[in-house]
């Protein structure tokens, strides 16, 4: 099993951070959540002189055997012809990579299409797509262990090239409903309350999906481990190839102290499984929006997370956190650009 060694910031900067925010040359607090952000940052990077260094973008692409019951409205083969699609720059991802400089890593986890030789596709592939967890677990214990290791690699490498911010996105239908029950039972929410119209379902396809995720929430606690489970168990019995990936990753950047940022609803499910995992990771994610998705604003309140955008996006890919990241950047050129009172010559007033 992969373990991790994650320490929350050390907290003895704090005071010198909050004495440099309140001598920029502005009022006391009126830059408000910039100036929330930024001691966030620098009490993750541990300096009063923060930095966003080759910001890269992991999109993960994996595909769900639930997605066989007819719990989307999009087909299985969407997966890989979008995957496709991102080698091409024409995605939504792709265009968000470009403007804010993000480098980009499409990674195949787990795609049901041999995509082994596409240029520009990393292959990490696990298995052709998990298993069906209506009736058994997604994957095993020992490709849930590889999956997380692919996670962890691809951050190696990024950090390797003088990366400070991952961000995360994903590639895969159906992904919305292991992330439903993960947010049922990791933050004990009604699952019926957890579930709603993924990529566009309309009412009947919610209730069928509803019964469907209902079904195999009663077949895992009743005939799989009768009620004795770990958090592990939760994240392999429904999680993705590529959601697993990201929890790798996640918990590997908050190891080295790097920034984290954090998508919407799939994404936020495995920084919620992160977190399970080991707590002191929150304090190195930036939840860059809060998404259209039904139960997404209640799994950030779980998470007692504030998201810097709310734009009703769904889309996934890491879009709504790219989105976000003019804002990350805004907050550290505060901290290394603005003047302060002394320098500037101005009466401080307060």
């Amino acid at each position: 099993m992969q373990t991790f060694h994650i320490t929350p910031p050390d907290e003895t900067l704090r005071p010198l951070i909050q004495e440099k925010i309140d001598n920029l040359n502005k009022p006391k607090g009126s830059l408000g959540r910039l100036e929330t952000l930024a001691m966030q940052i620098c009490l993750a990077q541990q300096t009063l002189t923060p930095s966003l260094a080759h910001p890269c973008h992991l999109l993960l692409g994996g595909d769900h055997g639930i997605e066989r019951e007819g719990v989307s409205v999009s087909p299985r083969e969407v997966t890989w012809q979008q995957m496709i699609n991102f080698t091409r720059g024409g995605g939504g991802v792709n265009m968000f990579c470009r403007q804010h400089g993000f480098h980009l890593r499409i990674v195949d986890v787990g795609v049901d299409y041999d995509l082994s030789q596409v240029p520009g596709i990393l292959n990490r592939k696990i298995a052709p797509g998990t298993r069906n967890f209506l009736h058994e677990p997604a994957m095993s214990l020992d490709e849930y262990d590889r999956t997380l290791r692919v996670g962890i690699d691809l951050v190696n490498a990024c950090h390797a090239e003088g990366c400070q911010v991952i961000c995360l996105g994903e590639m895969g239908i159906a992904n919305t409903s292991p992330s439903s029950i993960w947010m049922h039972l990791f933050c004990h929410i009604p699952l019926d309350e957890c579930i709603g119209a993924g990529a566009g379902l309309n009412a009947a396809g919610i209730n069928h999906k509803r019964d469907i995720l209902h079904q195999a929430l009663d077949n895992f606690q009743f005939s799989i481990f009768n009620f004795q489970f770990s958090i592990e168990d939760i994240i392999r019995y429904f999680g993705g190839f590529e959601m697993v990936a990201a929890i790798g990753a996640m918990l590997r950047a908050a190891e080295l102290k790097m920034l984290i940022l954090v998508d919407g609803f799939i994404m936020t499910a495995c920084a919620l499984a992160a977190c399970q995992l080991h707590p002191a990771a929150k304090a190195y994610m930036i939840f860059g929006h809060c998404g259209d998705e039904s139960g997404h604003r209640r799994m950030l309140e779980a998470l007692g997370a504030e998201p810097l955008l709310s734009l009703g996006m769904r889309l996934g890919e890491g879009t709504g956190a790219l989105c976000a990241f003019p804002i990350v950047d805004s907050a550290v050129r505060m901290m290394n650009e603005m003047n302060n009172f002394s320098n500037a010559n101005i009466t401080k007033y307060f």
